[in-house]
């Protein structure tokens, strides 16, 4: 006899504004203990030093964390010059130091290096696995970590603002795998002065932005109102928020029952599809599956349970 999972079958994206200190993890544990929901997962991790936006998945939904931790992501940073660190933020301990600083005028001539498709060497205190192992775990055990450099995708960077000699303020926009403590670190030392990230938020993450992300005071505050569920119910996003850009076909009730059965359904009349890749299917307002179209068939990848 199969073990019945534990809480409630609850389904959507919640976009959580992850404060200073929690880790992704804690973060999820959290939002599943606020909702007493059965299964959750995140988009993306954030380090404990940062802020902003995670989007964490109930139920069905991690079904889609794939499509979400691929988007294109934004951040707001902090970095602070004349110091670099073993974790490139200021948790870690100082490595190298400088008496020089820059001026915005030698950043700026600088960031046209760090646009479009580079190599990247990633922050040895991360959570790449080496032989299995995280690399912050090995690092932090006093193990050497030698990662290798991996192209990234930055597509903008550039300077918001300039508080003092020591610290500039920029914004980014970049792909999946892109390290912003690397991106300090590696334009500390082309200018020769070193830096580190001090204060990191992510402000995008592929469709979800700042304007949808709910604090845990929030959270907290409703989930303690006399119709607390309700009112969490309410802050959730539909797991098809995820796949925004994908073409959406709506099939009849009949179809629906193939595709939940895992069976290819035919697609066809003057509302069908020219086209092949990709796609998510709904019946009736609400999502099936998602498949591949291929030659005139909507073949199912990932089947959805929301009855």
């Amino acid at each position: 006899m199969a073990r019945r999972k534990k809480g409630n079958r609850i389904n959507g994206w919640l976009i959580f504004d992850k404060p200073l200190g929690m880790t992704s993890t804690q973060a999820v544990g959290k939002i599943r203990w606020l909702f007493s929901a059965q299964k959750a997962g995140h988009a993306g991790t954030l380090d404990p030093l940062a802020t902003g936006i995670l989007p964490i998945a109930l139920g069905e939904a991690t079904k889609t964390v794939a499509f979400t931790v691929d988007g294109e992501k934004a951040y707001r940073f902090t970095v602070r010059w004349g110091i670099e660190t073993t974790t490139d933020d200021t948790e870690g301990q100082v490595v190298r130091t400088s008496e020089r600083r820059p001026a915005a005028a030698e950043i700026t001539a600088l960031l046209s290096r760090f646009i479009g498709e580079i190599m990247q060497t990633p922050p040895a205190f991360s959570a790449i696995k080496i032989d299995g192992r995280r690399a912050y775990d090995l690092a932090r055990d006093g193990e050497d970590v030698i990662l290798e450099a991996r192209p990234v995708f930055i597509d903008t960077l550039r300077i918001t603002g300039t508080p003092d000699a020591d610290t500039t303020i920029f914004e980014a926009t970049c792909g999946k795998g892109t390290y912003v403590r690397a991106i300090a670190r590696d334009l500390g030392r082309a200018l020769g002065c070193f830096g580190h990230v001090t204060a990191l938020r992510r402000t995008k993450v592929g469709p979800f932005g700042e304007d949808q992300a709910i604090s845990l005071a929030e959270l907290e505050r409703l989930a303690g109102a006399d119709d607390g569920c309700v009112e969490l119910m309410r802050c959730l996003m539909p797991i098809e928020t995820a796949l925004a850009g994908m073409v959406e076909l709506n099939v009849t009730s009949s179809d629906a029952g193939r595709l939940r059965l895992g069976q290819p359904v035919l697609i066809r009349g003057r509302d069908a599809p020219i086209m092949t890749g990709e796609i998510f299917a709904v019946c009736k307002g609400q999502l099936v599956a998602m498949g591949e179209i291929e030659k005139g068939e909507l073949r199912p990848t990932r089947v959805f349970n929301l009855d």
